[in-house]
């Protein structure tokens, strides 16, 4: 356990020596207890996740140009359709 000290103004302090003395409890006792319901209330922040960015695939380094996939494309379906005769 840690020893600290902290510096309260005075009529915190009264409050909680009388609260602490009511209760038959320490003045850390109620400090420990403070602290714990505090943080219980304040828990701490989940880390940001990371803005989901759309994957990319490598494309194996075959570069077809926007105009000869056109051409392959139709080139394909005329074929497809000639085969289903």
């Amino acid at each position: 356990m840690t020893r600290t000290q902290i510096q309260l103004p005075d009529e915190l302090y009264q409050r909680a020596k009388t609260f602490a003395a009511e209760r038959e409890l320490s003045l850390a006792e109620i400090t420990r207890r403070g602290i714990e319901l505090f943080l219980s209330r304040f828990p701490e922040p989940t880390p940001e996740r990371k803005k989901w960015q759309l994957p990319s695939v490598n494309g194996g380094g075959i570069k077809v140009p926007l105009e000869k996939l056109r051409d392959m494309a139709a080139d394909d379906e005329s074929t497809r359709s000639l085969s289903r005769r």
